[in-house]
């Protein structure tokens, strides 16, 4: 065991000066309707290079956008160009939308077998392209090839599942005080769905929220972030191959057009539902945007996530949740650890053993078999980690293991990285205890008892996840209750898969993906009343 206060104050590791945004605009044809890219994607390295699209998806046809501009987009670890696609707008949306409302009109009437059927061939061609599947998302997300690999199981995971559910989606009879009137209860899709998803998760954030839809009958227009297309317009190649009828599913993609394209797909009244996971001030402006025709809503937005250490806890089982937790993805994701407390009396034990873990790491390309962590997204990212040590570090923290120093800062070197970082003795004033950091820091806090901890945690805004550490059963219960979140670890730092509901309380959003009441948040009850019996 390494002492605590042996660390050095940083690894080698370097954090680099900002470079242009990984993304920008070039002129393209204006040819509206083209079947494939001329684009050479033989340097992807897949087996199957066909599934690299780089046009929307509207209608069945792959498509340009009408002004002919598109988007750059580059790996993170490489600054390599991979692609482009098209700079659409709220034009080529309106058309993507009236093309889901058409096909709903056959879509939604279809059998719940039938499209169980269709959800489960979508799953097998996902496992059928793994490995090409995961290589696309490392080289636009820049996460390791086996976290890649993970999400590309995981992201299949919710075909499978809601397959399984469209098939259960039961309605009801309820008893009448009147003796000759029945009541029954049907569930109905809602109709047009608009989808926005984040980077992270390129592939799984499209599928948690696709397979439900799909299977309750409903028809999609998405919208992929930029930096990460690929992964998305994969899986509308895919959804065709799985013989997903044309226009049932539909892709927009989009950059400088963002909040244009947005407010076409929450406030059209054609689209009769939006689903988006990202952060909490986009939730509120596409939440006020979707309040002019009060559509249904599923919100996935910031979190804040609570990770608690108590005295009585298994120490290396809680350092080893706390890497899974908290590194994950390099931290950028919405369930990460971000403020991580732990009890007095075995503060130092904790930290010095999470440290020790965390030098090993090593950060480099993410298709490279020995890195166990990639690239931020992009330099935008590394500076909110960059501003959040600095301000950690100015109000007193001290940094254990990685960090930065400012002789390095402004040294040029290729790939948005940041070394992974553990910080101690962090002031509950930091910056980082108030923002979600998106970012490989573990912020460590200490805390003396249960009630001042629990206090400490549901200080925030946001209520996405939390996590604790402890034998005692009595404990357990009494915090798991207590935390203002929507979902607990208890013992664990992984909690999410396609059988349980994923969602937040408080500014962390609405509803619930995955589990039997995900397919819910797409269908509509009707009552039907039979009388004159």
């Amino acid at each position: 065991m390494i002492p605590l206060r042996h660390f050095p104050s940083s690894i080698s590791f370097r954090v680099f000066a900002p470079r242009t945004l990984a993304t920008r605009h070039r002129p393209r044809s204006t040819l509206w309707y083209r079947m494939a890219s001329t684009t050479n994607t033989s340097n992807w390295g897949l087996k199957d290079p066909t599934l690299i699209k780089m046009q929307g998806y509207i209608d069945g046809k792959w498509v340009d956008a009408n002004g002919g501009e598109t988007i750059l987009v580059t790996n993170p670890a490489t600054e390599e160009e991979l692609g482009t696609v098209p700079e659409m707008g709220p034009e080529e949306t309106e058309v993507a939308i009236a093309a889901a409302a058409k096909a709903f009109q056959t879509w939604g009437k279809t059998t719940a077998k039938y499209r169980h059927d269709i959800l489960i061939k979508f799953f097998r061609l996902m496992q059928e392209h793994h490995d090409d599947l995961a290589r696309i998302i490392t080289l636009e997300n820049g996460k390791t090839l086996a976290e890649a690999k993970g999400e590309n199981v995981y992201s299949a995971s919710f075909l499978e599942w809601f397959a399984e559910e469209a098939v259960r989606t039961y309605g009801e009879q309820v008893p009448s005080p009147l003796s000759n009137v029945r009541n029954v209860v049907i569930k109905q899709p809602v109709g047009v769905v608009s989808i926005l998803t984040p980077w992270n998760f390129p592939s799984a954030m499209i599928t948690r929220k696709l397979g439900a839809a799909l299977a309750a009958g409903c028809t999609a227009v998405i919208k992929p972030p930029p930096e990460t297309p690929f992964s998305a317009l994969a899986l509308a190649e895919l959804s065709r191959r799985a013989g997903v009828p044309d226009g049932v599913i539909n892709m927009v993609t989009t950059q400088k057009n963002v909040q244009e394209v947005g407010r076409e797909m929450c406030e059209s009244k054609v689209v009769r539902k939006v689903s988006f996971t990202g952060s909490t001030p986009v939730a509120k402006s596409l939440y006020r945007m979707s309040a002019s025709t009060l559509k249904k809503m599923s919100i996935e937005a910031g979190g804040n996530s609570p990770f608690i250490v108590f005295d009585d806890a298994d120490i290396e089982n809680a350092v080893e949740g706390a890497i899974l937790c908290k590194f994950r993805g390099s931290g950028q994701t919405c369930v990460c650890a971000n403020r991580i407390y732990v009890q007095s009396s075995v503060y130092a034990d904790f930290a010095s053993r999470l440290a020790e873990k965390v030098a090993t790491f090593k950060v480099g390309n993410g298709l490279d078999e020995t890195t166990t962590h990639g690239p931020l997204i992009h330099d935008r990212a590394v500076s909110k980690v960059v501003r959040h040590v600095d301000d950690a570090v100015a109000l007193g923290a001290s940094v254990l293991v990685g960090g930065h120093s400012p002789d390095t800062t402004q040294t040029k070197r290729i790939g948005s990285f940041y070394p992974p970082t553990v910080l101690s003795d962090v002031p509950i004033t930091a910056a980082l205890n108030r923002e979600e950091t998106f970012g490989p820091i573990a912020a460590l806090i200490k805390f003396d008892t249960e009630e001042q901890v629990i206090a400490m945690a549901n200080d925030s805004d946001v209520g996405l996840a939390g996590y604790f550490f402890s034998r005692d059963v009595g404990r357990v219960w009494r915090v798991a209750e207590a935390l203002e979140v929507g979902m607990v670890g208890t013992n664990t730092g992984l909690i999410s898969n396609a059988s349980i509901p994923f969602g937040g309380v408080k500014q962390s959003g609405l509803g619930r993906e995955g589990g039997h009441s995900g397919i819910e948040e797409y269908l509509n009850q009707k009552l039907i009343a039979f009388g004159g019996l």
